[in-house]
């Protein structure tokens, strides 16, 4: 038996009713049976998304003041907010917020709501309303969060303002021009929290695919001994180092050419089917006199359904080996579809790549019959 969808599971039925009933014992004066009655048209064809927005129409439409008196509204919901347990459904909080409190006049009284409750459920996606409505207006408070004791706040400081923040709309002015979030990343840069360190790097790394430079320059001044700010940098260079930018491979200590040899690399099966499990081993010999700081990574070149294929590179290995010493590195992947990659039969090959060079390639034939 395949399990529930996601969306059966986060905003399923049961998730209305206990915000109906909750709203109930906070506003006497709402409508639980129309707000059940709004919520469920056409229920089990809304997407996860879709059934979000749906909640918050419907609570729009139903809670007593919504049309004439925001204030009085967001009081009522963030009543409501510590009710309920926090979970992905408590997006409808800032969701309500994103779609009715835009307006200048209630800019700074949502921007607040906004940070109270991201502890909920993160307000990551609404507050990139008010980023694309009034930018400076909006970084500025951001600013402020980025001090914030809450690691909520914190986090929703960097994660908002992300340029190409997954889910969401890419905020174009930041794309091209990164400074201004600029003092938001400094403040953050050895936060004791790893879901704030987490954001941070995510935040440069969506920085290296539009300005590498930028990045590159901003945290060439950053303290490499502070554990927190040295674990950002690494994972925020991530994308760079994939691509074997010789510059970031330098930042992390693997700037030099690996001097290395790639040894019986073996992939088995050498033809699989799809669902199956495929495995690939080779010895790494150091050839150097000294030791080597060095990045492993390996590429696959999948096919697409138009018979050319695209290159995608994973992580393998990050290590120092010592003069002469030889290692046996081993690494097995189901090779299945998923959401985001649908494969196609035909050759693939796979490379082995240290320090942003290629030093060994090999390949399989995949099925899909």
């Amino acid at each position: 038996m395949s399990a529930p969808a996601l969306k059966d599971t986060l905003f399923n039925t049961d998730r209305f009713r206990l915000v109906a009933r909750e709203l109930s014992l906070i506003e006497k004066r709402f409508d639980a049976k129309r707000f059940l009655a709004l919520s469920f048209r056409d229920f089990e064809n809304l997407s996860l998304m879709q059934r979000l927005r749906r909640m918050t129409e419907s609570l729009h439409a139903t809670l007593p003041d919504a049309e004439t008196n925001y204030r009085k509204t967001l009081a009522t919901l963030r009543a409501l907010a510590p009710a309920l347990a926090p979970s992905f459904a408590m997006l409808v909080f800032p969701d309500y917020v994103a779609l009715h409190g835009t307006t200048p006049r209630d800019f700074d009284m949502s921007m607040d709501a906004l940070k109270f409750f991201t502890p909920f459920g993160s307000s990551e996606f609404a507050v990139r309303e008010f980023i694309r409505r009034d930018q400076p207006r909006a970084l500025a408070i951001m600013q402020k969060w980025s001090r914030d004791p809450d690691e909520h706040v914190r986090r929703l400081s960097s994660e908002g303002c992300r340029p190409r923040l997954p889910w969401s709309f890419r905020l174009d002015s930041l794309v091209q021009n990164p400074d201004p979030v600029a003092p938001i990343l400094e403040n953050l840069r050895a936060d004791s929290s790893l879901y704030v360190r987490k954001s941070v790097a995510n935040h440069l790394n969506d920085i290296t695919k539009d300005n590498p430079d930028w990045v590159l320059a901003r945290i060439k001044d950053w303290p490499p001994e502070n554990a927190h700010t040295a674990w950002i940098v690494k994972h925020a260079l991530r994308t760079l180092i994939k691509k074997g930018d010789r510059r970031a491979l330098a930042v992390i200590g693997a700037g030099e050419k690996a001097r290395v040899q790639i040894d019986d690399f073996k992939i088995t099966p050498r033809t699989l089917k799809l669902g199956e499990r495929l495995s690939f081993s080779f010895t790494l010999k150091s050839t150097a006199k000294k030791p080597q700081r060095l990045v492993v990574d390996y590429a696959v070149h999948y096919v697409k359904k138009a018979g050319h294929t695209t290159r995608k590179v994973f992580k393998l290995k990050s290590l120092t080996l010592a003069p002469r010493e030889t290692i046996k590195i081993t690494r097995t992947q189901r090779i299945e579809n998923f959401t985001t990659r649908t494969h196609y039969a035909g050759r693939h090959e796979i490379e082995i790549i240290v320090n942003g060079e290629t030093f060994a390639k090999n390949g399989f034939d995949l099925k899909t019959k």
